[in-house]
């Protein structure tokens, strides 16, 4: 176990995303996954079926974290170019890969048609990856490097990322309390300010509400250290405390 913080990123890809026509709900599980495995989901991006816009998400991003999860687009279809792009951003080629055809062939040996070239599809990886189970339908997930390539429809991402779990290398686990208040975000910002100064090794979030006809916030202190998360909250309390406010731990 380390206290270094490891990154991921991850590329949401579709068209159907950002058109609105079906609302992801990658993101949330695919940070929460990773939190358990000791990274941090650092940076999402949404980007279209777009080949040259692919590419330029997954370089930029791979470089600067430490893993990179992408969503959408290794399907049988003309626009599922996820693999092409992903191939082209690190200059290698496309395969069939083996043990991804065997798996189809015998996925589709009771169905209509059987292993059509649209389904074979599903079998292209950039040349030297490996392959992520999928126990819920035949197509396979793809890792090349510390890449991984994932099915957008989100039981069969949470079927890849349960064969995934504890196979990447991680820090220390995000820990993180709660803790809430009826006042409104701007009346103790500066005070937010102060704590997180005085405990460097915490991050606080605040995220206002509005309920019962009063404003509130809550505040959710965030750490990879027990003990520094333990203090942290312990000042953050007492500092609303003074303040004449009454902290409510677990939120509001």
């Amino acid at each position: 176990m380390t206290d270094r913080i490891w990154t991921a990123a991850l590329v949401v890809i579709g068209d159907e995303i950002l058109s609105g026509r079906t609302h992801d709900k990658n993101i949330a599980q695919v940070a929460e996954w990773l939190q358990v495995q000791g990274i941090r989901l650092a940076e999402v991006r949404v980007v279209p079926d777009e080949e040259d816009r692919i590419v330029e998400a997954v370089n930029t991003l791979r470089e600067r974290n430490d893993y990179l999860f992408t969503t959408g687009g290794i399907g049988p279809t003309h626009d599922d170019i996820t693999v092409d792009a992903v191939a082209a951003a690190l200059g290698v080629g496309v395969v069939i890969h083996p043990e991804a055809r065997a798996t189809l062939e015998r996925y589709y040996t009771d169905k209509p048609g059987g292993l059509t070239e649209d389904r074979l599809r599903m079998a292209r990886v950039p040349e030297g990856a490996e392959l992520i189970p999928n126990r819920m339908s035949g197509a396979p997930g793809i890792r090349i490097g510390a890449i991984y390539l994932m099915a957008g429809v989100p039981h069969i991402t949470a079927g890849m990322l349960d064969a995934l779990t504890g196979t990447l290398e991680g820090g220390a686990p995000l820990q993180s309390e709660t803790m809430g208040c009826w006042t409104a975000e701007s009346e103790v910002a500066g005070l937010l300010r102060k704590v997180v100064k005085r405990n460097s090794e915490c991050q606080i979030g605040s995220y206002p509400f509005f309920r019962e006809g009063k404003v509130g916030a809550n505040f959710v202190i965030r750490s990879t250290d027990a003990s520094a998360l333990a203090a942290c909250a312990k000042d953050l309390r007492e500092a609303l405390t003074d303040a004449g406010y009454s902290p409510v731990s677990g939120g509001i």
